[in-house]
């Protein structure tokens, strides 16, 4: 993962974060899940070693998983710590959330006791936050609270300890939150799959013991009615296929129906229109995925649906048995985290990044030129003409490709002609905006009041901008402004227009203060990279405010 210092979480380290999490869901049995669990702490989570210690029927706990060195694994996979033991653990140290970091200055007491560990050495800690070989993280994995307890968590189904970030210092907020987050995850995996295990020997029960078919039927009941996520059975194949014959009442406060009223639907019935397609490439045997299931008032909740088929030893495959997990929450945090990756910390705007990848949406690498030579090299490698017989260009995107970049149907962005001979073109205008006399607030009244100035010029911006403008914060005090079909006229208009806002007077740190604000007005068309529409705005930014004296920058 990244390091604490950056503002920023790299989308790639969330992505291999939530894949880690996917396969924790899609392990084949409890031990392939308990050792997913130990490797994505190391791939995904930043840390060098990760063992799985697991809540044993007698209450103690047993190393399940090892990960990060074949040493340390062989030495202590099996062994066994004392309940008493872990509960002293997890009593001392600092908490951190539901996360328990007991450092080296303390952990000295625990050397003897029975808890399975290894022993590193190191020197001694060079700053405040380097990590010591012999400090202590642990990350207790409770499974969810039952409906209606009141509380957060249910019973402690056993703890991940971690060691040696790779980076070598403490790990801060945001990697604590996402330890935290993904021991809560894989509390829910391991319960999954410990019921997935239940089912499947249920089952099993069930296809070779025909003379003990009342009790298993019985068996298969309480597992089914008792779950903690929600079940169903539906019909499979024939006219029929996918309509629910039996729900249980996880699954219909889920959806807040009564069973009565779910024996009238079929799951194609409740999912979200475009989650259609999801949901009949899992109608079969072990599919599994995450889409939206529709409840009574009308809204909607992700779920993770895993399919396992109820056979009949006469007939073959009867009926489909439906695993429906609430993922809803860990959807919100994906969202969460995403957004973070995505805009900026201090106004909430969409980042630098983020801006980029709006603008190369909306643009492509369409030829400049209409030379014989030119078309001839684009017919070439996109498969077709680039151009038709009056020189307009074709939508260029390689031969049998359905979209550009993604979009289907892409339209090309052209920028308006010159004021002088306006025939009414519409573009992409891109407005760079520096602020004026910010520097000195900053250097007068102090960083808060920087801050505070920024985040108003913020709201005032994105105030006067129509819905479906982007509104982002470059860096800085660089904002820029994309506002699709727009004249050369309505751009500048619009310049005046944010300027008036930006100059009327702000509250920061109790006192009034000023800044004004320069526009540069760019504009994208097909044949530009994002970066090259920027640097075209910020030149006009630069050009606009060399033209005005220094002492009226700041009034506009």
């Amino acid at each position: 993962m990244e390091t604490e210092s950056e503002p920023y979480v790299r989308l790639a380290s969330l992505r291999q974060l939530h894949q880690v999490m996917a396969e924790m869901n899609t392990a084949r049995s409890l031990a392939e899940t308990l050792q997913t669990v130990a490797d994505g702490v190391v791939t995904a989570l930043g840390y060098e070693l990760a063992c799985v210690n697991l809540v044993r029927p007698d209450g103690d706990l047993v190393v399940a998983a090892f990960a990060g060195n074949p040493a340390a694994e062989a030495l202590i996979t099996g062994r066994v710590g004392s309940r008493e033991s872990w509960e002293r653990r997890l009593n001392m140290g600092e908490t951190w959330g539901d996360l328990v970091f007991i450092p080296h200055t303390e952990g000295w007491i625990l050397d003897d006791d029975d808890v399975p560990q290894w022993y590193t050495d190191g020197p001694a800690p060079r700053f405040e936050d380097e990590w010591h070989p012999s400090d202590r993280l642990f990350a207790p994995m409770y499974t969810p609270a039952p409906p209606g307890s009141g509380g957060t968590c249910g019973e402690l189904i056993g703890v991940l300890s971690v060691d040696r970030p790779r980076n070598g210092r403490r790990p801060g907020a945001w990697g604590r939150e996402a330890l935290q987050m993904y021991a809560f995850q894989a509390a829910i995996a391991i319960s999954n799959a410990r019921l997935r295990a239940n089912m499947q020997r249920a089952l099993v029960r069930l296809e070779r013991e025909q003379q003990a078919l009342r009790a298993s039927e019985e068996s298969f009941r309480q597992a089914f009615e008792y779950a903690p996520s929600g079940m169903a059975i539906a019909e499979m194949g024939g006219d029929q296929h996918g309509r629910i014959l039996r729900t249980n009442d996880a699954l219909c406060r889920l959806l807040g129906r009564p069973a009565s009223a779910m024996r009238r639907y079929s799951f194609s019935d409740l999912v979200h229109p475009e989650d259609i397609g999801t949901l009949l490439r899992t109608s079969a045997e072990g599919g599994r995925a995450e889409l939206r299931l529709g409840r009574r008032d009308g809204t909607y909740v992700w779920v993770s649906l895993r399919n396992s088929v109820v056979a009949d030893a006469a007939d073959g495959p009867r009926f489909l048995l439906t695993h429906v997990e609430d993922i809803e929450e860990r959807k919100r945090r994906e969202l969460q985290l995403a957004h973070r990756a995505s805009h900026d910390s201090l106004t909430g705007l969409p980042n630098s990044a983020e801006l980029r990848s709006r603008l190369s949406a909306r643009i492509c690498r369409r030829p400049q030129s209409t030379h014989p030579a030119a078309v001839d090299a684009m017919d070439q490698t996109y498969g077709h003409p680039a151009f038709d017989a009056n020189g307009h260009g074709f939508d260029y995107r390689p031969a049998g490709a359905e979209s550009y970049d993604g979009y289907d149907h892409h339209v090309h962005t052209a920028a308006p002609e010159d004021a002088a001979r306006d025939d009414g073109t519409k573009g992409l205008a891109v407005l760079f905006c520096d602020l004026d006399g910010f520097k000195s607030i900053n250097d007068r009244f102090g960083h808060n009041a920087g801050d505070a100035v920024l985040i108003e010029v913020a709201r005032r911006l994105s105030r006067a901008v129509r819905d479906g403008d982007t509104v982002a914060r470059l860096g800085g005090d660089e904002f820029v402004i994309l506002a699709d079909g727009l004249g050369r006229a309505d751009a500048a208009d619009l310049a005046v227009r944010l300027r008036n806002e930006i100059i009327q007077p702000i509250r920061a740190e109790g006192r009034a203060v000023r800044v004004g604000a320069s526009f540069g007005i760019g504009w994208a068309h097909c044949g530009m990279t994002a970066d090259e529409v920027l640097k075209s705005a910020d030149e006009r930014m630069y050009v606009e405010k060399r033209s005005r004296p220094k002492q009226h920058r700041r009034a506009g």
